[in-house]
């Protein structure tokens, strides 16, 4: 099977909550959304206190060219326009509104049929994208019409589709696709027509062949239906079953790779290499090699903008752990206390030694959970006190494992000693800025050096000092 060439581990995968369907989170009281749900600038609010509001009408508009929009999940008053304390202990301003039911923007089709007619130009569906509030529902929250808008001197050919979910424990992308593979699979023909482009390829580790044949299925299904369509205008079809056919011309192919169990594969220039055997350059973007790469979930929440004018106001999670009562995968609507999620997997077990927002390689440990779920928002991992323990750190043995595993051909122990003392402009040199924060390094580490933290501490500062350089 196909997979990327430099690096990469394989850590056992802990997909306790597999093939569980969605079970939806109940409405809190009180719903609180953060201006900063994305990269980019911080959305505006465009309500005042007092204010009645619906789900889905939008309570803050994008910041800039970069960046998204916010929207109620509920219908509600705004109680305040002020300051939480997020998970990691940061004050964030937010719009918190007093929770009073679900009464819906009338032109909001929430629980709308399959609907698979697309009319819209490019420029049309990326309008809608983007008043939509839709980010890269992958981690990186980077705004969805903007990945759409790729610069003009590069050519982009195929889009990617991220189904790997390569993280150890998660399995709401595996779920999605298990329960919504015909709106995932319109998501993609939506962004592909955004693009302007002929050619999908949606790629899934094999430990989710289930997926794999759903999805095929579908293809071979909606091949069939054109075909019968088409057979009554007398027109000839191909007999490929990754090529779909509307009534009057083909359309672009969608192809279903399974790929090696391989993390983090999900890593974008990992993800294309293994796809297309690509190689984007050390500070590129996937469109210098004629790719765009969109999660799975931002497809499926593209379908719903685009076809049910439904902005972002819900996300897919997963809650897991070894000991927790009832891990599962949930649909919440943003705003909605982490604490009220853990509810509905069976509250926190009382061994529990660390709850780690997202999963245990790239995933960071909450200091509470009195704050909300947002976009960013994609598991709760809740590790037992004997997994979560620190072990002894010892001296670095020149091992080199961390350079044998790292997928963007780093040096992690030597950036994690320059992080620890605070050599930036050595960091700069060593490229710590293609660091994507996988979190190999330190998971071979056999000195339980903590080399990522001290990697990622150093990159916040040197990416800091590189766009002040810039800001002059």
């Amino acid at each position: 099977m196909k997979t990327f060439s430099l690096g990469g581990i394989h850590p056992h995968d802990n997909k306790l909550s597999a093939r569980k369907p969605f079970k939806v989170v109940a409405l809190p009281d009180v719903a609180i959304f953060p201006l900063e749900q994305h990269i980019g600038a911080p959305a505006k609010p465009i309500v005042a206190v007092g204010d009645k509001v619906l789900a889905g009408q939008m309570i803050a508009e994008a910041g800039g060219f970069v960046s998204a929009p916010v929207h109620s999940s509920v219908s509600g008053t705004v109680q305040k326009i002020a300051t939480f304390t997020d998970g990691w202990g940061f004050d964030k301003m937010a719009i918190h509104i007093k929770v009073e039911g679900s009464e819906w923007v009338e032109n909001i089709q929430a629980n709308s049929e399959l609907r698979t007619e697309c009319n819209l130009s490019s420029e049309e569906i990326i309008k809608k994208i983007a008043d939509a509030g839709i980010v890269g529902l992958g981690g990186a929250c980077f705004p969805t019409q903007v990945k759409l808008m790729p610069p003009k001197d590069m050519s982009v050919d195929t889009l990617i589709i991220n189904a790997v979910e390569c993280e150890p424990y998660l399995t709401h992308n595996h779920q999605l696709m298990l329960e919504k593979p015909a709106e995932v699979l319109m998501g993609v023909r939506i962004l592909m027509q955004a693009l302007n482009i002929k050619k999908a390829i949606i790629g899934i580790e094999a430990n989710k062949m289930d997926a794999v044949e759903l999805l095929k299925g579908e293809l071979i299904k909606e091949k069939g239906e054109c075909q019968h369509k088409v057979s009554a205008k007398n027109t000839s079809v191909t007999e490929s079953v990754d090529v779909l056919l509307t009534d009057r011309e083909k359309v672009p192919e969608v192809n279903v790779v399974p790929l090696k169990l391989k993390y983090p594969q999900g890593g974008e220039k990992q993800l294309i290499e293994a796809l297309t055997g690509r190689k984007v350059p050390n500070g590129g973007i996937p469109a210098a090699v004629g790719c765009v790469v969109q999660n799975v979930g931002t497809a499926f929440a593209v379908y719903e903008a685009v076809q049910l004018n439904k902005p972002l106001v819900e996300v897919m999670m997963t809650v897991t752990g070894p000991s927790v009562t009832n891990p599962g995968n949930f649909i919440v609507r943003i705003g909605t206390p982490i604490e009220k999620v853990l509810e509905m997997a069976g509250g926190i077990p009382a061994d529990t030694g660390k709850i780690i927002g997202g999963g245990p390689m790239m995933g960071k440990t909450y200091s509470h959970t009195n704050h909300p779920v947002s976009k960013r928002s994609s598991g709760l991992l809740l590790l037992p006190n004997d997994m979560a323990a620190p072990l002894e750190e010892k001296n670095c043995i020149r091992c080199g494992k961390c350079v044998q595993n790292c997928p963007m051909g780093l040096a992690p122990y030597l950036l994690a000693t320059q992080g620890e003392m605070a050599l930036w402009d050595d960091m700069e040199q060593e490229q710590v800025a293609n660091c994507i924060e996988c979190g190999c390094c330190t998971f071979t580490c056999p000195s339980n050096r903590p080399l990522l933290d001290y990697i990622r501490y150093g990159k916040q500062t040197v990416m800091a000092n590189i766009r002040a350089r810039a800001s002059k």
